[in-house]
């Protein structure tokens, strides 16, 4: 495997990321709504529509689907194979961009206060949902952080400040602990305890994966950097665990899905469950990995976008199959004011650019 240092590798690697996490975030968009589409639900709706092995995007629902209990999301007409022309806009997207632009006008010795700050100044409230908006309130009200993540806040451990991770992992490649530390510092804003563990794992792994020789080496690698007491760390090495018996992926979620239930779809904990089995049984296939992870239910659409940066990381752009790029056009819908409308291509030698200097 080419050196994550050199800069044409380098690039394709961060486009791969880029690439992944908007195919991924397309994928899951159409059924994201876990306590409607479960797992069984999903692949219910992939054999009624001949798609099953998922290989592509999903398609689009069959005349009377909704009286045989399958409702897309009302996004799906821009996200279903056949339909897509550029991204659509999603929150999923726009924190990787955020992140983009916080590194830009900040640098990387940015503080909490101006992550708050960049938020009141570039997102709509309304783009915001769960621990984003409880802190965007926080914020209009003159609160500071720590406290705009505990005030009002039930939401400190669901999956944010996950999604806002990406950035950190793609400007500093094979520096798990740097990229874990930045996104912390962004997660606090609006998270506590797994929900911030969660944001340092994600940055960790697609940090790891610009030179993993495995996906496993890279989540052996992003464990390293949260409590091995945590909820979250036992739920990774869980599933890990499992799939070491050799335990079919299906079987895996199951057992997994009975250890966290109560938690909620949008819990943290039970994503990355998801989200790991995704990756090790999609064994460092790009299509194999999504499909997977949007198929295991909950948050798809943000389990489908973590999966595929970190896959994206892990081939490279070039590597990824033309059926998940082509249909992008290199182009993204987004909230994030001034980014609209902008390259994804461009996002990716901004993201080369900001390349931490200590990596």
């Amino acid at each position: 495997m080419t050196h994550a240092g050199t800069e044409p590798d380098l690039a394709d690697r961060v486009l791969g990321g880029w690439l992944g996490r908007i195919a991924g975030n397309m994928l899951g968009k159409p059924v994201e709504r876990g306590d409607y589409w479960t797992r069984d639900r999903i692949d219910r709706y992939l054999r009624r529509t001949d798609a099953l092995p998922l290989t592509d995007y999903l398609p689009e629902p069959p005349p009377g689907a909704e009286n045989d209990g399958f409702e897309l999301r009302p996004e799906w007409r821009e996200c279903v194979r056949g339909r897509i022309h550029g991204s659509c806009r999603d929150d999923d997207v726009d924190y990787a961009i955020l992140g983009l632009d916080l590194l830009e006008t900040h640098g990387f010795d940015f503080s909490t206060e101006q992550v708050g700050d960049l938020w009141l100044l570039r997102l709509p409230f309304l783009q915001t949902f769960t621990a984003e908006r409880a802190a965007y309130r926080n914020l209009a009200a003159g609160l500071k952080p720590p406290l705009t993540a505990t005030h009002d806040n039930p939401y400190q451990e669901w999956i944010g400040a996950l999604i806002r991770a990406d950035i950190y992992g793609w400007t500093c490649p094979d520096a798990p602990h740097r990229a874990a530390y930045l996104a912390r510092r962004d997660a606090v804003l609006s998270h506590t305890g797994n929900g911030v563990y969660g944001a340092m794992f994600a940055a960790a792994l697609i940090s790891a994966a610009f030179t993993a020789p495995t996906v496993r080496h890279a989540l052996d690698t992003a464990l390293t950097v949260i409590p091995a007491s945590s909820r979250l760390a036992r739920t990774v090495r869980r599933v890990m665990a499992l799939h070491e018996t050799r335990m079919t992926w299906e079987d895996t979620l199951t057992t997994v899905s009975a250890e966290t239930a109560g938690l909620g779809w949008i819990h943290t904990v039970p994503n990355v469950g998801v989200l790991t089995a995704g990756l090790l049984y999609g064994d460092g296939d790009f299509t194999r990995t999504i499909t997977l992870t949007v198929r295991g239910g909950l948050d798809t659409d943000s389990n489908g976008a973590t999966a595929g940066s970190v896959a994206g990381v892990l081939c490279g752009a070039q590597a990824i199959p033309s059926r998940w790029k082509d249909p992008l056009e290199d182009t993204v819908r987004s909230a994030v004011f001034g980014f609209d409308g902008v390259r994804i291509s461009e996002l990716a030698t901004r993201t080369v650019r900001l390349r931490h200097p200590q990596v």
